[in-house]
C-alpha cells in the first residue's frame, strides 16, 4: 500500500486527469457540428445523427474488447499504443472525402478513445484504498472536463474553419500528450500478467452475473449518460430551430458543465464518506429536475442554462460513484469491470444518440423529453430493485 501512496503523487494524478479529458474529448467533436456535416455531405439529420451514434457504439465495443487489456498488459505501454492509434484515426476523420469514409473513420475514433478507460483504473489501483473515491473524483473530473471543453472547442472552430480542420487539430494535440505520457507516466510495476486474451473476454459476463454492484452501477450509468446524450445529440438542431443559433452557441453552452467539473472532487469525498447510495439517488434527481426545466422552460434560454448546468452535475454524480463503486471491487479484475460498466455507460449514450435524434424527427423537442424520461425511469427501477453498497468495500489485493 506503502508503494501507491508516493507512486501516484499530485502531479501523476493531474497528469492522469488532463491526458484522460484530452483524449476523451475526440469522440464529442461531432456533437456541435452536426449541422455543418450534414451541409457539407448533404445528409439528413436522422442520418448524421446516426454518425454521431456510430462513434459512441464504436467506443462501448472498444471499451469491451480493447481496455480489457489492461488486466494483462502493462499499461503503461498500452495506453501509448491507443493514443497512436487514435491519432491515426483522428487523421483519417480529416482526410475523408465523402459520408461512407467520414462514418468508418468515427467508427474507428470511437474504437481507439479508449486509453482514458485504462487510466481510470489504472488510477484506482494506484490509490490508497482510503483516498480512492477522492483521487478517481479528481481523474473523472478532467475526463468531463474533456467532454465540455470538446463541445466548446468544436462549436466555436466550426463556425470559423472547415469542420474538418477540428481533427487535425485534435490529432496534434494528442501527439503532443503521446510524448508527455511518455516521459512522465509512471511504468507498471505489474509488468506483463500471466493471463490470455479470450479467457479473459470470456470472464466479462461471468464478471456482469457474480457482482451485484457492478450490475446495479452498469444500470444506472446506461441510464444516465443515456439522458446526457439525450441532450447533447439533439441541442444544435433545438438552438437552429428555437433560437436560430449555430455551432457556436452550442459549443459555449457546454462550458455550463464546469458545475460538474469543480464539483467532481467534493463528489468523491462524500462517495468516501458517506454513502454511493446517497450520491446515486442524487444523481437522478438532478437529471430529472434538468429535463422538467427543459419541458417547461427550455423556450427561453435561462432554462436551457439551468438544466445543462443540472443535468452535468447529474452526469457527473453518476460518473464519479459508480467509478468508485466499479473500483472496489476485485482489484486484479479493475480493468475488466471497467470495460463492463463503461460499456454499458457508452451503450447508453448510443443508445440516447439514436433514440434522441428520432424522437426529434417525429416530435420535436416534446419527443426528445420523453425520451429522457423513458431513461430516467429505468435508472429509478434499476436503483429500487438492484441498489447501490450503502458503503464501499476495501477489498485488499489479491
Amino acid at each position: 500500500m506503502q508503494k501507491r501512496e508516493t507512486t501516484l503523487s499530485r502531479r501523476t494524478i493531474l497528469l492522469m486527469a488532463v491526458v484522460t479529458g484530452v483524449i476523451v474529448a475526440n469522440l464529442n467533436f461531432i456533437q456541435p457540428i452536426e449541422n455543418l456535416i450534414a451541409t457539407d455531405f448533404q445528409l439528413s439529420k436522422a442520418v448524421v445523427g446516426a454518425l454521431a451514434m456510430v462513434t459512441q457504439l464504436g467506443y462501448a465495443f472498444g471499451l469491451l474488447l480493447i481496455v480489457p487489456l489492461g488486466d494483462i498488459f502493462d499499461r503503461y505501454h498500452l495506453i501509448q499504443v491507443m493514443m497512436v492509434l487514435s491519432i491515426g484515426s483522428l487523421l483519417l476523420a480529416y482526410w475523408a472525402p465523402n459520408a461512407g469514409v467520414f462514418a468508418v473513420a468515427t467508427t474507428l475514433v470511437g474504437i481507439t478513445s479508449v486509453a482514458p478507460q485504462i487510466i481510470i483504473p489504472y488510477a484506482g489501483y494506484l490509490a490508497p484504498t482510503l483516498q480512492r473515491g477522492k483521487v478517481l473524483g479528481i481523474v473523472l473530473s478532467g475526463l468531463l472536463t474533456g467532454i465540455l471543453l470538446s463541445r466548446s472547442f468544436s462549436g466555436l472552430l466550426g463556425s470559423w474553419l472547415p469542420w474538418q480542420d477540428i481533427y487535425l487539430i485534435a490529432a496534434g494535440i494528442d501527439l503532443i500528450f503521446l510524448l508527455i505520457v511518455h516521459y512522465r507516466l509512471p511504468h507498471d510495476a505489474r509488468g506483463h500478467q500471466n493471463l490470455r486474451y479470450w479467457p479473459v473476454i470470456r470472464t466479462l459476463p461471468r464478471l456482469f452475473l457474480r457482482q451485484r454492484a457492478l450490475r446495479g452501477s452498469d444500470i444506472n450509468g446506461f441510464c444516465l449518460f443515456g439522458m446526457s446524450n439525450v441532450l447533447w445529440s439533439t441541442l444544435a438542431f433545438y438552438l437552429a430551430a428555437q433560437y436560430h443559433l449555430g455551432s457556436n452557441v452550442a459549443g459555449l453552452l457546454g462550458l455550463l458543465g464546469i458545475a460538474g467539473v469543480l464539483a467532481a472532487p467534493m463528489i468523491g469525498t462524500l462517495v468516501d464518506q458517506r454513502s454511493p447510495r446517497l450520491t446515486i439517488g442524487l444523481s437522478m434527481l438532478f437529471s430529472g429536475i434538468a429535463f422538467v426545466i427543459f419541458w417547461g422552460l427550455g423556450a427561453w434560454m435561462i432554462g436551457l442554462i439551468v438544466g445543462i448546468v443540472l443535468l452535468d452535475l447529474g452526469t457527473q454524480f453518476s460518473q464519479v460513484s459508480n467509478q468508485a463503486i466499479v473500483q472496489s471491487l476485485n482489484r486484479q479484475a479493475s480493468s475488466r469491470n471497467n470495460s463492463v460498466f463503461m460499456f454499458s455507460y457508452f451503450l447508453g449514450g448510443s443508445v440516447g444518440t439514436l433514440s434522441a435524434t428520432w424522437a426529434w424527427s417525429q416530435a420535436g423537442w416534446l419527443g426528445v423529453c420523453g425520451v429522457a424520461a423513458v431513461f430516467l425511469i429505468l435508472a429509478v427501477i434499476g436503483h429500487l430493485v438492484i441498489g447501490e453498497p450503502a458503503q464501499l468495500t476495501t477489498e485488499p489485493d489479491a
